[in-house]
């Protein structure tokens, strides 16, 4: 296989991608159209109810981004034409039949056009309400995987999952299966959680109500099949459905890891929204984060949101017209290059202390180095003894003084809580000894490497990342820019 192998199969190539406004999706986007301009089609799936409302939310939520200023810069004032050539937007829900796709003309384009699927719609929220993550990420899959069977031309459904859909296990974890035994029963979930809305509905419970107990029973039902929260345990239900009904078309299950910013394209360090670590720098850096539960040989298996990509053109590649075959890979870093947190502490501490975040006010927020607990007993202890006691004393001292310290206070309840939020979230991961096993991935990487312009274009290997320099020089300072509100 040539490299120009890789550019020859997107090459007239007819893409449907979900999830288009979604920070994976966009950088997926911007890639094909920046080293493929001979892309035939990219059907962008956009939430959204009508044409005008889909035009809106790709220009707002994707042009408009920073992500795409190479590609103006290479089209100036014809960037508009170009998209138009090459991108349909399709309003649409991955919750509905037919992914929600109201024009029949339309929809029938797209079932005798479309040869590859790109299905990276999805609720990341580890807390997410129940019916809204089984909704998206496993309901939605089976969706996606109808729609992609009517394709007359079909030659691959590319899945984006996560690496932990495999729970809590500890050790190498391999790419197969995420079925701890069996395949979990969805009518069974969907049976469960409507007759909990009914029961709400019964009690007349308001809005808040069914929200907070949406997302309780998320929680309950993902600690009790044996995950730790809604959001992997939704996509490994996800996985069930397609593996259970996939039938004759070849499925690739992508599962990256922690994504972070951009390592390299279209520039270094862009990223959208708080990734799994990047709350913890985020507090951190705002003077908000003292302490931090962890152990300092813990492995954290991060990837750059560009590689995931790299490897999800590279597995289209690969794959496009396996018949009947199933391929999962993991795109992570924990077994080739392993990132350990004394790296992110360092980092973090020497990065805030040579570029302390200013306050409105103009003042500058002086980190000391995060004390680190190793368990969460430690933890515990030190948050009582440090923040709790003193706090229930202020409280009673402000109450006799007439609310003279009400102020700090509110200042340290809302530390303390955001701290104890985050640990609550983060907590399966934060002494993790799962290690993810690359072996396709690295297959697929080989077969890259084979190409005569070497991996240069399509580079995925986490080995050529220096975690010191990249934190310090490409990941916090996009997260500083990006991310500090």
């Amino acid at each position: 296989m040539e490299l120009g192998g890789i550019l020859d199969v997107l090459d007239k190539k007819t893409i449907l991608v979900t999830g288009a406004t979604g920070f994976l999706a966009k950088i997926f986007v911007e890639k094909i159209l920046r080293v493929q301009p001979n892309v035939k089609k990219l059907y962008l799936l956009v939430r959204a109810t009508d044409n005008m409302s889909a035009l809106q939310r790709f220009n707002t939520e994707v042009v408009a981004k920073d992500l795409f200023k190479v590609l103006k810069e290479k089209y100036h004032t014809k960037l508009q034409n170009f998209l138009s050539e090459k991108v349909i937007l399709v309003p649409g829900d991955i919750t509905c039949e037919n992914l929600g796709v109201k024009d029949s003309c339309l929809k029938e384009d797209m079932w005798r056009d479309v040869e590859v699927v790109v299905n990276s719609a999805a609720s990341t929220d580890f807390y997410e309400r129940y019916d809204v993550s089984l909704d998206l990420n496993t309901f939605g899959a089976k969706f996606v995987l109808d729609f992609a069977k009517k394709c007359i031309n079909i030659k691959l459904l590319l899945h984006v999952s996560t690496a932990y859909v495999s729970g809590e296990k500890s050790g190498m974890i391999h790419e197969t299966p995420c079925y701890l035994g069996q395949i979990l029963d969805i009518k069974y979930e969907k049976m469960i959680l409507e007759d909990r809305l009914k029961e709400l509905e019964y009690h007349n419970a308001n809005e808040e109500a069914i929200k907070m107990a949406m997302k309780d029973l998320g929680t309950q039902r993902a600690n009790h099949c044996g995950w730790p929260n809604t959001y992997v345990f939704t996509k490994a239900l996800g996985e069930m459905v397609l593996h259970q009904f996939k039938g004759d078309i070849p499925l690739v299950i992508l599962r990256p890891t922690i994504i972070t910013s951009t390592y390299k394209e279209p520039f270094p360090g862009w990223i959208e929204g708080i990734r799994t670590i990047d709350s913890f720098i985020v507090g951190y850096g705002k003077g908000r984060l003292k302490c931090f539960p962890a152990d300092p040989e813990c492995v954290y298996d991060v990837v750059p949101a560009d590689m995931v990509v790299n490897a999800m053109i590279a597995a289209i590649m690969a794959n496009t017209d396996q018949t009947s075959s199933e391929t999962i890979y993991h795109i992570g870093s924990s077994v080739s290059n392993p990132l350990k947190y004394t790296i992110i502490q360092k980092c973090t501490y020497l990065y805030f202390t040579q570029h302390p975040w200013t306050k409105k006010d103009r003042k500058s927020i002086i980190v000391r180095e995060c004390k680190v607990l190793k368990s969460m007993a430690s933890f515990h202890r030190y948050i009582t003894l440090r923040y709790l006691l003193p706090l229930q004393v202020l409280i009673v001292v402000n109450v006799i003084l007439c609310q003279a310290f009400a102020g700090t206070c509110k200042n340290i309840e809302r530390k303390i809580n955001l701290v104890l939020r985050l640990v609550k979230l983060y907590q399966p991961y934060l002494f993790s000894t799962s290690l993810y096993h690359d072996i396709n991935t690295e297959k697929l990487r080989n077969m890259v490497r084979e190409s005569k312009h070497d991996d240069v274009a399509f580079y995925f290997d986490p080995k050529i990342i220096d975690w010191e320099d990249y934190f310090l020089h490409t990941h916090i300072p996009g997260v500083v820019r990006y991310e500090f509100k």
